[in-house]
């Protein structure tokens, strides 16, 4: 079982501890999110890098309208001069309402996602391009260090933040990777990776040459299990509430959705959390997290495993440490 750790809601320092346990313990990835006004992915992303010797740094995700195609390529591109090999380029398209309230709503993510993409593959390969597109226009951009004048190439994967089925797609024709959300039941793991598939056929790719990383809300507590479903139950709340396509996909019923948004305001406090939790049964809650004792978590990530993702991408809730490293001893006493 491979694993990979979520990073990004902590200070600076307590992340690159984070990510120095998340080696020592043989993990995959760290992954590092921007996806609310919470941190800068690319400074803790540059910190991690700075302090780690092995372990994949990944982009869990960068919305990718904040930042011109030029300026995502040059910073994916600095960070692989910082951790040469290591660096995995994570997209996706800021989720609404957050991404009208920063007036960057995209109308046709799927078309911008490819646009995109596109480009960032032809300057990874140390091409000039001109692409005059949709969503990118672009007239003769290269990367311009010393060490460019030769068409110097980048291996830095692409992965997108795929949450619906045509984005799946979009992965299997044209990306290295999906990076899967969380909040979903391994049903909606299994589907996303059949039209990952789908869209792989298309372009005659193989399944082989595409990674199926998934976040999973994570959370142990053996000596009191409900402290743990709390814990994902108060994390799963908030984004029914804030998150459209959680909501649609991560099984709630519409009057537990109707419930929730009765209590919760934009942006939601603590207090309005807690609240709208009683419209959230531990059920729903361990169905899309993985969560409750130890054995109960790892069956659950097994399940998401079985399902077609290829590395169980932690977000610990709860007590995070103490949820990581049973996990990380688990699966090693098992592999």
């Amino acid at each position: 079982m491979k694993l990979g750790l979520m990073l990004g809601m902590d200070p600076p320092r307590e992340i690159v501890a984070g990510a120095q346990r998340a080696e020592e313990w043989g993990f995959e990835t760290v992954w590092v999110g921007e996806g609310r006004l919470t941190r800068n992915a690319v400074v803790l992303m540059t910190m991690v890098g700075a302090h780690t010797d092995r372990i994949s740094i990944g982009s869990g995700i960068f919305p990718f309208r904040t930042r011109s195609v030029g300026l995502l390529g040059v910073t994916a591109r600095t960070l692989h001069d910082l951790a040469p090999g290591r660096v995995k380029l994570g997209l996706g398209a800021w989720w609404e309402p957050l991404a009208t309230r920063n007036g960057l709503h995209t109308p046709k993510p799927l078309s911008a996602m490819r646009e995109i993409i596109t480009v960032l593959q032809q300057l990874f390969d140390g091409k000039s391009v001109t692409f005059h597109g949709e969503y990118v226009d672009v007239e003769d951009i290269k990367f311009d260090t010393p060490e460019d004048d030769d068409g110097r190439s980048y291996p830095i994967p692409i992965y997108i933040g795929a949450v619906r089925l045509r984005m799946m797609e979009l992965v299997g024709e044209i990306a290295d990777g999906a990076l899967m959300d969380f909040l979903v039941p391994p049903e909606y793991t299994a589907l996303s990776v059949e039209h990952i598939k789908i869209g792989a056929d298309r372009m005659g790719r193989s399944m082989d040459e595409i990674d199926c990383p998934q976040l999973l809300g994570v959370a142990i507590d053996d000596d009191n299990p409900q402290a743990a479903i709390d814990a994902c139950k108060m994390f799963l709340t908030q984004y029914i509430g804030q998150q459209p396509h959680i909501t649609e996909n991560c099984g709630a019923t519409p009057e537990q959705i109707a419930g929730i948004k009765s209590v919760m305001g934009w942006p939601a406090t603590q207090e309005q959390i807690r609240e709208a939790m009683q419209f959230v049964p531990n059920e729903l809650v361990q169905d899309v997290c993985p969560c409750g004792t130890t054995a109960e978590t790892i069956e659950r990530i097994e399940a998401f495993m079985a399902a077609g993702c290829s590395e169980a991408v932690l977000t610990p809730l709860g007590n995070a440490d103490e949820t990581v490293e049973k996990i990380a001893r688990a699966v090693r006493r098992t592999g």
